[in-house]
């Protein structure tokens, strides 16, 4: 298996089952026990990862979790299981993720293990007084829609304006607004980089948290009924709320990674002046999912992959799935792939009239550059821009995949040399900034 499971495109989740309960008083005394609020770490590789852990109830426990250098508040958990002899499992079921932590309580303490997507490492938590909430900082701008609020960060060059602004699109998974993915995959703040690199050149951005993560956790959408048609809406609601900000000249879409095809098709259907993909597939996802699969599962495994994949593409799902294939094709995610599956990228990048900017890295370790090659050659209008050393979080890194995943989890490290200045180069180009707006 590749190390820390960080190399699908795909919501990667266990079915958790129902916390069990008791209504003898000897229950109830060791639930009393475990409510209060919790805090500690998970000791992640190059990264300690801090949680928070706030218990409430007497016969049946509850309970909310939070990751604050990842955005994570207060999300609940969804199962807590106390068993007689003081050990305790609890999930947090997250976009299509299952985070799980089993341990042993000793006194005011549990240490244990925590596994995500079939990787574990060790967690400890001490039990505290109170809790302190913290606010947080930053400018946001909100869209109303029928599942909730959704929250994004805008970031502004110096001076009066009006500036061209581009929304930027975090990849797949449980990922915030700063492109750092909720779990052991660590903070990189890629994304947020490029927020603040592009302001420095006059260009304002707004990027946002997926729907059940950070500020958007409470607009998380139930697995079963979440279709990839959501995220498209999502990208399009922020265009016409940009559209009627005077704040703002032009507007423009970065997309990176599952972003690069939302984008492109909020491109395909809205009036904006620029898009840029990076890191985005050129394929379906069905074949991206099945060459990442093929050096991780057997012959037997791959192919249930392939039978289940070729029924999605049909718009069809199954029921049975071996339990080895439940953490990324059980039944409650296949209509979102299946709806996934249905869009080519290559068709509709060649649909796009507006300038395209296609980046890419030369270490990207997630995906080929011949995904960047199959975009490039759909629309020859587009510029294709390679960066050198450049991984899949945007960071200088060597190809060797142990040292290019070290990079994941350090947020110090600044992007990859030669990325923002392409990306300016090329608005300049197309007169998306000029002069006037900054862009020096």
């Amino acid at each position: 298996m590749r190390k820390y499971g960080i190399f699908l495109f795909v919501f990667l989740a266990l079915i958790a089952g129902c916390s069990s309960s008791s209504e003898n008083k000897e229950k109830q005394k060791e639930n009393h026990t475990m409510t209060g609020f919790w805090q500690g770490k998970i000791e992640i590789p190059n990264q300690s990862l801090a949680i928070e852990l706030d218990i409430k109830g007497v016969k049946d426990l509850t309970g909310t979790i939070s990751i604050p250098v990842q955005g994570l508040v207060n999300y609940p958990l969804s199962t807590i299981e106390l068993t007689e002899g003081q050990h305790i499992v609890f999930t947090m079921n997250m976009q299509n993720q299952l985070i799980s932590f089993a341990g042993e309580i000793k006194g005011d303490a549990i240490s244990g293990t925590f596994t995500q997507n079939g990787q574990s490492f060790p967690f400890q938590l001490t039990k505290n007084d109170k809790k302190v909430v913290k606010q947080e900082e930053g400018n946001f701008l909100e869209v109303k829609t029928d599942t909730g609020t959704l929250f994004a960060e805008l970031e502004s060059p110096e001076g009066d304006g009006p500036f061209p602004i581009m929304i930027i699109i975090p990849g797949s998974g449980p990922t915030d607004r700063n492109g750092n993915s909720i779990g052991f995959s660590g903070k990189n703040d890629s994304l947020k980089r490029l927020a603040e690199n592009l302001a420095k050149k006059g260009i304002a951005s707004i990027r946002y948290d997926k729907r059940g993560v950070g500020k958007n956790q409470q607009a998380v959408i139930n697995e079963s009924k979440l279709r990839f048609e959501e995220f498209v809406h999502d990208a399009s609601l922020w265009i016409d709320k940009l559209q009627s900000d005077k704040r703002f000249s032009k507007i423009g879409i970065i997309g990176h990674s599952q972003g690069s095809l939302i984008g492109m098709i909020v491109a395909a259907e809205q009036n904006i002046d620029v898009f840029v993909s990076i890191a985005g597939a050129g394929r379906t996802i069905d074949k991206v999912m099945y060459d990442q699969l093929s050096e991780q599962l057997t012959d037997a495994a791959l192919e249930e992959v392939q039978r289940i994949l070729s029924k999605l593409r049909k718009g069809e799902t199954v029921n049975q799935v071996r339990d080895e294939l439940q953490a990324i094709l059980r039944p409650s995610i296949q209509p979102f792939l299946s709806s996934w599956i249905q869009y080519e990228p290559t068709q509709i990048i060649k649909t796009l009239t507006i300038p395209i900017l296609i980046v890419h890295g030369e270490h990207d370790i997630q995906v080929s550059v011949s995904e960047a090659d199959a975009l490039a050659e759909a629309n020859l209008d587009a510029t294709k821009f390679i960066v050198g050393r450049m991984n899949h979080v945007l960071k200088e890194a060597p190809a060797d995949r142990d040292q290019n995943i070290q990079t994941y989890t350090n947020p110090d490290l600044p992007l990859a040399p030669g990325l923002t200045e392409g990306i300016i180069d090329f608005l300049r180009q197309v007169e998306f900034i000029n002069d006037s707006t900054n862009g020096k």
